[in-house]
């Protein structure tokens, strides 16, 4: 089916569940109306799947159906039953967790599958999602909270918190991770992954891209890397203090900075998956085996059982990262990081590095076998667990809730007076601070990831500066060097918007209109190659007033590790502001299907 307009069709779910007040009710009557039409175009909202029979290799029987209120249709709208002969393969599609969610490690509990990624200077930190079927994914909260979790003052783009490993062992789940800014590695856990964590455990030996492993005797390994080498000792899981002296254990294959390591013991023997290669073009997974956790370990003949560094047609590059789960059906899974680069001479990724799914044999010799021979595609055919996708999150955020959605982030810990949303009840507050933008601060400033190369945000902004130095607006952000912001501002008395673009040490005010008193709908829109900045007036067309090139923001040309996010935020440059500023309300409206 045309998956665009499935997605309209969840968009106009979303706009019609997302009215909360009768000023809002002809949105409401249009989000319905919208969804009525998105489905008869669509002849309901279903998924691809793709059934085949097992046990005939010469007639397969092999069917694309659909799926609606959990039934299978066929092209001809008959039902189709499996019978025992018959497996279903899904066709999947990458990634699964789209958008700047790098370092994915993954655990199981019975059905339930859970899975952590890296959030470098954002916080709260570690997002940790909840799937039952390993391709739909929900977050369900953050693992650190609290600020004496996860300390980020000054901490500089692509510094926080990396490479997180999600553990689970005898009723409690362990994330251990590093903070690269502040005191090094340590761990926390808890009962229920949607609640609050415990204060952080800190380790005595900090290894980078920590990782823990629960062995059947009750040994607990904390297995790292230094600059070499893969490393490990055991700990104490009560103290984080080390039993044991730190032993170099696989320097890898001989690919540069060995790292992300994760021990597993598969069928009596232990494995040890790394990444290596650095994290760009050239990235990788290989893996070792052993008798014993301490090595000394065989490397797998086929390594790299991963990579797309020789896969010059593949729109997915930097493959690598990886962690591995065995599902209760007996299948085999990876999930890493990579990339989708736009196409074109500038290849540039604004996205940031992506959670991939793919799915695992095993040779007769007993290795591995990533998707197809070690490379993957955004679209893949695997037998699938029963299906569980989730609710589709709403479009827009009116910001009627006690506590902000988690797809929302802070720069940096925020300072507690530079947002309510309990101050004028269905907006969001923001008061600028001194801190603006530019500085290695927390402005005030919420933000969400961009998820899709085509998308648009969008804004209701009510505020009035009252000196000329206070602004409010819109930003799309790669670092404090790197960003694109329409806002409202003041200049020599008069209230304007303006777009700024600021690319590395160069900052500009590329365009501004004067603009009365009112509320102002702000937009952005985006494609592969452009932001296009654009305002509204109450009862105006709309005005695009500038745009910017993605490649300025996209980590090849920004540098660091992280994505693209779209943010509101508030600041006096300098000095505080006399007035705070309002936002009604906020759209992430994808215009694309996510897998092209």
């Amino acid at each position: 089916m045309n998956k665009r307009k499935f997605l309209f069709g969840t968009i106009g779910v979303s706009a019609f569940s997302s009215c909360r007040t009768p000023r809002r009710s002809y949105s409401k009557w249009m989000g319905l109306v919208f969804v009525i039409l998105c489905a008869m175009q669509t002849g309901g909202f279903s998924k691809e799947f793709y059934v085949a029979t097992n046990g005939d290799d010469q007639n397969p029987g092999t069917k694309d159906c659909t799926v609606r209120n959990n039934v299978f249709i066929d092209e001809e709208g008959a039902t189709v039953f499996l019978p025992e002969r018959k497996v279903l393969l899904i066709k999947f599609h990458n990634p699964i967790i789209p958008g700047f969610y790098p370092d994915p490690s993954i655990c199981r509990v019975g059905d339930d599958f859970y899975l952590a990624t890296s959030s470098f200077e954002y916080f709260p930190g570690v997002p940790i999602f909840h799937s039952r079927d390993l391709v739909h994914w929900q977050q369900i909260g953050h693992c650190l909270t609290r600020k004496s979790q996860i300390p980020l003052e000054k901490a500089p783009n692509t510094g926080g918190i990396w490479a997180p490993t999600l553990r689970y062992h005898n009723g409690t789940f362990y994330m251990i991770t590093r903070n690269a800014t502040h005191r090094g590695a340590f761990y926390v856990h808890t009962q229920n992954p949607a609640g609050e964590w415990s204060e952080p455990i800190w380790l005595e030996e900090t290894y980078g891209d920590p990782s823990l492993f629960f062995d059947d005797d009750g040994v607990v390994y904390h297995t790292g890397c230094d600059s070499i080498s893969i490393v490990q000792s055991e700990i104490d899981i009560n103290t984080g203090k080390s039993l044991t002296d730190t032993r170099h254990i696989w320097p890898g294959t001989g690919g540069k900075a060995p790292e992300g390591p994760h021990l597993y013991k598969i069928d009596g023997r232990y494995f040890l998956m790394i990444a290596e290669g650095g994290s760009g073009y050239g990235h990788m997974v290989t893996i070792a085996r052993s008798d014993n956790p301490w090595g000394p370990f065989e490397s797998c003949p086929n390594n790299p059982i991963l990579t797309h560094r020789d896969y010059c047609s593949s729109p997915i590059k930097c493959t690598g990262h990886a962690d591995l789960i065995q599902a209760q059906n007996g299948s085999w899974w990876m999930v890493f990081l990579g990339n989708r680069p736009g196409r074109g001479r500038c290849r540039c990724s604004q996205l940031g590095r992506e959670t991939f799914l793919a799915p695992v044999s095993w040779t007769n010799e007993g290795w591995p076998v990533v998707g197809e021979n070690g490379r993957v595609a955004l679209e893949m055919k695997a037998e699938c667990l029963p299906l569980n996708p989730w609710e589709t999150e709403y479009t827009r955020d009116d910001f009627d809730g006690q506590d902000l959605r988690l797809c929302w982030n802070f720069l940096r810990n925020p300072y507690d007076e530079d947002w309510s949303l309990s101050e004028r009840p269905g907006w969001l507050r923001l008061h600028g601070s001194a801190v603006c933008l530019d500085d290695l601060d927390s402005p005030a400033f919420v933000g969400r990831r961009q998820q899709h190369f085509d998308c648009e945000v969008s804004t209701l902004l009510d505020f009035t500066p009252q000196k000329d130095h206070e602004e409010a607006g819109l930003t799309v952000r790669m670092n404090e060097q790197n960003h694109y912001e329409i806002a409202v501002v003041r200049l020599e008395g008069e209230r304007c918007v303006i777009v700024r673009r600021r690319i590395g040490g160069l900052s500009v005010v590329v365009a501004h209109d004067k603009i009365g008193p009112g509320k102002v709908k702000l937009k952005i829109k985006a494609d592969r190659g452009m932001y296009y900045l654009s305002y509204t007036m109450e009862d105006r067309e709309p005005k695009m007033l500038a745009q910017g090139g993605t490649r300025y923001l996209s980590s090849e040309i920004a540098g660091g590790y992280t994505g693209v996010y779209f943010a509101l935020y508030a600041t006096g440059n300098g000095k505080r502001s006399t007035t705070p500023a309002y936002f009604d309300w906020f759209d992430y409206m994808p215009l694309e299907d996510n897998q092209e």
